[in-house]
């Protein structure tokens, strides 16, 4: 009896003196929390009374915040009508203002996209990551205009989450370009940039594969893909003189949960810091001098992979 009493009586006091994870200061296990990610975070409230207090606090949630979300938020005009729902979530409710909770903020930055620059141009958050996702309007992107009215023409869209679109009239050149400062992403990231759009019922000319697509950063030379916004092998085939599209890797569009089809430009991964005046650059081409109509461009999205 002598010896089990004794081996009792250690055993206790190595359990006493064994220090648990929620023995630990509620700002300890915030810290180790905001190392990980905001998926990380939720899941982790779910383990314990203290990893839910931790997870909760404002020391974890700045951290998924990016440096300018006060401004962001200050500089709102009002919430995107319309996001990508098969990938940024619930598009109800405006973004939480300044003064609340972190997590708050975080939460109404990934519910609704806030348009800034004038209207122009939409921010909001990755819900998994928190990294920034940035939305350029057809207002901010180079169209041909050579034949003015005759090419392109402006127009309000009940999907868009921008006061207006641009709707192909008629034209037998198209490029799109757009330029977005790396600053206005979020650093060490990769991201994929998208053309977001529509075609009319009456569209032509948008089915054939010669379209290319580049994406850029800085000064580095650009990387290009071959895509297609309306796969329809028959009328490719009708309109270049039966040559087929055999052997060529032709990237196609996907239809999102908001309504609008996205086709993917290119990926480029961000750098550790921001660099004064680099730029990504991206551009969709048609290749070929023949008639297109019925494009309804919204705009070019940079999205976190």
């Amino acid at each position: 009896m002598g010896f089990l009493g004794a081996g009792m009586a250690t055993a206790a006091a190595t359990e006493e003196d064994t220090t648990r994870l929620c023995d630990l200061p509620e700002a300890c296990v915030a810290y180790v929390l905001a190392l990980t990610s905001p998926r990380d975070a939720c899941r982790c409230a779910a383990v314990s009374p203290c990893f839910r207090d931790a997870a909760e606090s404002d020391v974890v949630w700045a951290r998924f915040l990016p440096p300018d979300y006060r401004a962001i938020l200050q500089l709102h005009q009002a919430p995107a009508r319309s996001l990508p729902l098969s990938r940024s979530g619930s598009t109800a409710g405006a973004a939480s203002p300044s003064g609340s909770s972190k997590k708050e903020a975080f939460l109404g930055l990934t519910d609704a996209a806030v348009l800034v620059d004038g209207g122009g141009m939409a921010v909001w958050l990755a819900r998994g990551s928190g990294a920034k996702c940035v939305a350029l309007s057809a207002r901010r992107l180079s169209l041909p205009w050579e034949d003015g009215e005759f090419s392109w023409r402006w127009t309000p869209h009940r999907l868009s989450r921008f006061a207006d679109v641009a709707q192909l009239e008629d034209y037998t050149c198209l490029d799109i370009y757009g330029r977005l400062p790396t600053a206005a992403l979020t650093p060490a990231t990769a991201y994929a940039a998208y053309l977001v759009f529509v075609t009319t019922d009456a569209h032509r000319g948008l089915s054939f594969p010669d379209q290319e697509t580049t994406i850029s950063v800085g000064g580095s030379a650009p990387s290009r893909h071959t895509v297609c916004l309306r796969p329809d092998a028959a009328e490719a085939r009708r309109f270049r003189g039966g040559k087929g599209t055999d052997g060529v890797d032709v990237r196609g569009p996907a239809l999102r949960g908001d309504g609008w089809w996205e086709i993917e430009m290119g990926r480029l991964r961000t750098g550790n810091e921001a660099v004064a005046g680099e730029e990504v650059a991206v551009s969709f081409e048609m290749l070929g001098w023949y008639h297109k109509r019925g494009l309804v461009v919204e705009g070019v999205e940079f999205r976190p992979l």
